[in-house]
């Protein structure tokens, strides 16, 4: 019998905290599954990168490896970044690496949603019905109009799911509305409380953007309470999704969102995207270390160009490719930054 390992793919981040935080996570997992090993690994600024985790699995005497993104959608980084990375692995060393699909839209998930989500409310300061009470779900922001949806799908579902009055959806970078437009619009719809939810896994640049942008609106609004919510974390529904993701390998459910996909079928505003190579972008952060440590290491290059890993299957000659974002001209542009990226 071939000896199985599992790989878990982080975004990585500038972040110490954050590092430690998706560390938890993977341990979490490790004791979840004793009977088999598991490493971790970054695409960006941390480290060990992906390859670093998987010359371990490989030094371990792994066959097959069974290979998560520790992402919440499928955009730039689970369709083109993370399958480069694994596919030139394999390629480079004979090792066969299925990689499993994005957390995506998921019940557990909403369920640790709404758990954050009750969390911050019972440290309201007064009592206010949830029918005078908007929230505010926050994403990451990317290029990918189909991952964009996808936080929008999720801010319906915990608004009709938890019974909010309203529910508005900000991005905290590449994408609209940013998070402060978007609390300066809720904040004149006449709710007395403003619940926002970074619709994260972890901590970062991003989500103390997101807290901060808050404040500043708490201040502007002082006759509106605002909470801030909790992101996701290490909650035990999230660890449960991700074991739930690794055993889907297995079960053969790894298929993503392709009849939304902007690399194979045309969408509005992204034909031209149709087609275009798979590549990554990443090489000029990979393993550069936290704002910690990031002094002296060096990037490990590794190959773009390469057929996805996953178990579904393009046509040929079909191969995806992170293009530069390309969206119609909006009156809040806000150059993004290396960690504002392009995907969730």
């Amino acid at each position: 019998m071939e000896r199985i390992g599992v790989m878990v793919c982080g975004h990585g981040s500038r972040d110490p905290e954050a590092c430690a935080q998706f560390a938890r996570l993977v341990e979490q997992i490790r004791e979840r599954l004793p009977e088999w090993p598991i490493e971790m690994g970054y695409l960006e600024f941390a480290r060990p990168i992906i390859r670093e985790g998987l010359d371990r699995l490989r030094a371990r005497g792994v066959e097959r490896i069974l290979a998560v993104p520790g992402m919440l959608f499928a955009a730039g980084h689970v369709k083109n970044d993370v399958p480069s990375v694994l596919r030139a692995y394999g390629d480079e060393h004979g090792i066969r690496i299925d990689m499993g699909r994005d957390l995506g839209i998921d019940p557990l998930l909403l369920r640790a949603s709404a758990d954050r989500i009750f969390e911050a409310l019972s440290r309201a300061r007064v009592a206010v019905p949830l029918e005078e009470t908007l929230l505010l779900v926050v994403g990451r922001g990317t290029s990918d109009s189909d991952a964009n949806g996808n936080v929008a799908k999720v801010m319906r579902m915990l608004w009709e799911g938890m019974g909010f009055g309203h529910a508005e959806v900000a991005y905290s970078g590449v994408a609209h509305p940013r998070t402060d437009v978007a609390l300066q619009r809720a904040a004149r719809l006449g709710f007395r409380r403003i619940v926002v939810f970074p619709y994260f896994l972890f901590t970062g640049v991003l989500v103390r953007r997101i807290y901060d942008a808050t404040a500043e609106a708490a201040a502007r609004f002082p006759h509106l309470e605002f909470l801030r919510a909790r992101y996701l974390d290490d909650h035990p529904l999230v660890v449960q999704a991700f074991l739930d993701r690794i055993h889907g390998i297995l079960d053969g459910d790894t298929a993503m969102n392709c009849s939304l996909c902007k690399y194979r079928v045309p969408i509005v505003g992204y034909e031209r995207d149709l087609g275009l190579p798979q590549q990554a972008h990443h090489h000029h952060v990979e393993g550069i270390g936290t704002d910690a440590d990031r002094q002296g290491s060096s990037p490990h290059p590794t190959s773009g160009h390469r057929p996805h890993p996953h178990a579904h299957p393009h046509p040929p000659g079909h191969r995806h490719h992170h293009h530069p974002h390309h969206h119609h001209p909006h009156p809040h542009r806000y150059p993004p930054d290396d960690e504002d990226g392009r995907d969730g």
